[in-house]
């Protein structure tokens, strides 16, 4: 990643390479710190609104008080970098320990040049235990404690794959370590319910809110993973991949091992409201 332009709440735009995170900030000592990560299309980012109002409950959840007018400091953000298709990250953090004034950056960058290659072939996925009973004390919530998310690509690379699915326990489906999952069963989607601890992606909400118009019902609930490897095809939802088809997971194929009319379809809906 590269990153293009840097707002520090309080100080306005700084030099990408200017170091604003002190050793100190909670956020560093102890990963208590909400984020939020949305694609920008030509220099608008999508949903903002909806990303802000979720960045408050994950903060409310993590004990955290939200600086002002974050809308601003990501439009500072953006205006530094012009009308480019990217992504915008925003983060809060308690501030330095014991001070109790609490800090904002926004980021945006890149995307990853290999989305559209991925897009076209499909990703392959290994299923990762987390060895939980959902919902567990912190899920939904968008916290910067990745610690396990990062080691479960990690894992799944290591295993041949592209991208991680975490398993609760008894083989339950939750999500992916940055993603919602959704696999098709005929003319149903069928995702994890919100009641398992899953995040409420906001691209995840697109996709259930297109997918009839497509000729698609949903359905929400607690499936096991030998569920989703007998599905017609799978796919991941998410702000930066947005909808990217699963043809593979845990060496297994998925329907033809190609990507799937669903998520072909879903991805156009998406980008047609961008």
């Amino acid at each position: 990643m590269t990153l293009l332009a840097l707002a520090v709440a309080g100080r306005g735009i700084v030099e990408p390479n200017t170091p604003v995170v002190h050793a100190d900030d909670e956020g560093f000592l102890r990963g208590r710190a909400a984020f939020e990560t949305t694609r920008v299309y030509a220099g608008r980012p999508f949903r903002l609104e909806r990303h802000l109002e979720r960045l408050a409950e994950s903060a409310a959840r993590l004990g955290l008080t939200v600086p002002p007018r974050l809308d601003q400091l990501a439009a500072g953000a953006l205006r530094a970098v012009g009308p480019v298709d990217a992504f915008l990250r925003i983060y809060v953090t308690p501030g330095r320990e014991g001070r109790g004034e609490p800090e904002a950056l926004a980021l945006v960058g890149d995307l990853p040049a290999e989305l559209e290659e991925l897009r076209e072939r499909g990703v392959a996925l290994a299923g990762v235990p987390v060895g939980i009973d959902p919902p567990w004390l912190l899920g939904g919530v968008k916290s910067t404690s990745y610690a396990v998310n990062m080691v479960a690509v990690d894992e799944a690379k290591r295993r041949g794959a592209d991208d991680a699915v975490f398993l609760a326990r008894d083989g339950i489906v939750l999500e992916g370590p940055t993603t919602n999952v959704w696999w098709r069963r005929g003319d149903t989607l069928h995702t994890p319910s919100l009641e398992l601890g899953v995040l409420a992606g906001v691209t995840r909400d697109v996709v259930s809110e297109e997918a009839p118009s497509l000729g698609y019902g949903v359905e929400q609930g607690t499936y096991r993973l030998a569920e989703l490897l007998a599905a017609d095809e799978a796919f991941t939802s998410s702000s930066v991949r947005e909808v990217m088809p699963v043809v593979q997971i845990d060496g297994r194929r998925i329907g033809d091992g190609n990507p799937g009319p669903a998520a072909r379809a879903l991805q156009q809906a998406l980008r047609a409201l961008t």
